[in-house]
């Protein structure tokens, strides 16, 4: 098990401080502007839901890496309109191509987007493009307006802790919701990104470069798994010819410019590509854990997620929601009468039952909605291997009943991994190896053949296919092999 949004959880908490509107200066344009919220408040938000998805996404485990990312960030900052705040740059553990920003200054980079970029100026634009939603303040503006909103509505009656525990997982159902920018935000954080790499020495050309490879990412996933960063970032039309012209018409000085593609590629040796099977990984429709050695079979069809904290399953109709998490308790008979006991929700008595030889206790329960209605659903808690594991499955008051029996039998499916080859499976990996001769990514792949084609690795070092590479050009290969598939 391996993200919920905190824009749409964070708005109610201000909306209760915020009594009046104040105007202040945009640290960038100079201009003033509505606002809602102060900078400390900014920052606090910042801070708190930065915890929250450390918490939810993890953090990569390479120390010097995430020292690395810190280091370049602090390095772009300063050179920002707002170098005081307590900047933050983490890279987490997600295989998505994805790069986000939290009010406040704390910066995300994913190590899914790290192995597709190949030079320390292209990380710098990414992340300079981050920096730029921060101190022009573009996620404060969202938070001020919802607040506004909300006021006018009547916060109170839209938001209650009893409904919190259950909107959280029709959240993280849908992945980790971030903020949504406008092309107009899109644009002038371009421009900062651009300044501020220019500031701190890097080659402007390489951000141009970055567009590229996430138009190459988006169509390579057949118009399927758009890159995050491009779903998150709304691409404006002509974004690389527009970046390409403003390098164009800067004073063409860049022989002393910093691209940095050998340093930074040395850092990528051994980074995980794609998903970590050791996390647990689907095959179809079952869900295999090679860490926590259990296995589970969710229903035919249903959208499944594998989260950090969660591993989720939404029904086809999207009315019902089958989520698998650990408990804290010390028995199944505990988090059962623990979830029982809860003032929120009305439940039957705990009943103790096995599965699969495991001890295991159920509960029947309902409970109200945020918007006045109710859900009903059914609650499992499992031992296993010194763990309790919780599998809840819900939908709305009145088509529970469609869904019992399907709960029960996912709940039945609980069981012992013990399958070498699962077991014992690992992740595929970059590695960083320097050419001996001149040769085609295709040559490379056919003389060290790996997991991945030909194709992807032409993508994932930023060259064309067929283009020929001279001897001594550091390269990225994938090693290791793929989970099985049977």
């Amino acid at each position: 098990m391996k993200k919920g949004g905190w824009f749409d959880r964070a708005v109610p908490a201000l909306v209760l401080a915020a009594s009046v509107a104040a105007c202040a200066v945009n640290p960038v344009t100079g201009k003033r502007q509505f606002t809602l919220v102060t900078e400390a408040q900014e920052i606090e938000l910042g801070r708190e839901y930065d915890r929250q998805i450390v918490a939810e996404m993890g953090l990569h485990p390479d120390t010097a890496l995430q020292a690395y990312v810190q280091e370049l960030g602090m390095r772009l900052a300063r050179n920002s309109e707002r170098p005081h705040l307590p900047w933050t740059f983490r890279v987490v553990d997600d295989p998505v191509v994805n790069a986000f920003a939290l009010p406040g200054g704390f910066i995300y980079i994913t190590r899914g987007i790290l192995a597709h970029l190949n030079s320390e100026a292209e990380l710098a634009a990414v992340m300079g493009h981050e920096i730029g939603h921060v101190t022009a303040q573009h996620g404060v503006n969202q938070v001020s307006r919802a607040m506004l909103a909300q006021l006018g509505l009547g916060a109170a009656s839209i938001f209650s802790e009893t409904v919190a525990r259950y909107s959280d997982v029709a959240n993280a159902a849908m992945g980790l919701l971030f903020l949504k920018y406008g092309r107009d935000d899109e644009r002038q954080s371009d421009d900062l990104g651009l300044r501020y790499m220019r500031a701190a020495g890097y080659d402007p050309r390489e951000m141009a470069d970055v567009f590229e490879m996430l138009a190459r990412v988006s169509a390579a996933s057949g118009g399927g798994r758009t890159p995050e960063w491009l779903s998150t970032h709304p691409n404006p039309e002509n974004r690389y010819e527009r970046i390409m012209a403003q390098v164009q018409a800067l004073p063409q000085d860049f022989g002393n410019a910093v691209v940095g593609r050998d340093v930074y590629l040395r850092r990528l040796d051994g980074l995980v590509y794609g998903d970590d099977p050791r996390q647990g990984f689907f095959r179809g429709s079952e869900f295999l854990h090679p860490e926590l050695r259990f296995r589970l079979r969710f229903p035919d069809g249903w959208k499944t997620a594998n989260q950090r904290q969660a591993v989720l399953a939404g029904s086809p109709s999207e009315d019902a929601v089958i989520q698998l998490t650990l408990s804290n308790a010390e028995s199944a008979d505990a988090a059962a009468r623990a979830f029982a006991s809860q003032d929120e929700i009305r439940a039957t008595a705990p009943s103790p039952t096995r599965i699969n030889g495991l001890r295991a206790a159920t509960v029947a329960f309902s409970a109200a909605t945020q918007s006045g209605g109710t859900v009903e659903g059914g609650a499992v808690f499992i031992e296993y291997d010194g763990r309790v594991y919780q599998l809840l499955g819900y939908a709305a008051a009145g088509r529970w009943s469609a869904y019992s029996a399907t709960v029960s039998r996912v709940a039945e499916s609980f069981a012992p991994l013990t399958d070498p080859a699962i077991l014992n499976v690992q992740p595929m990996r970059i590695e960083i190896v320097r050419l001996d001769r001149a040769m085609t990514i295709e040559e490379d792949a056919r003389a060290y053949p790996g997991p991945v084609d030909a194709e992807r690795l032409a993508l994932i070092n930023g060259v064309e296919p067929g283009a020929r590479l001279e001897a001594g050009r550091l390269v990225k290969r994938v090693t290791g092999s793929r989970p099985p598939t049977s």
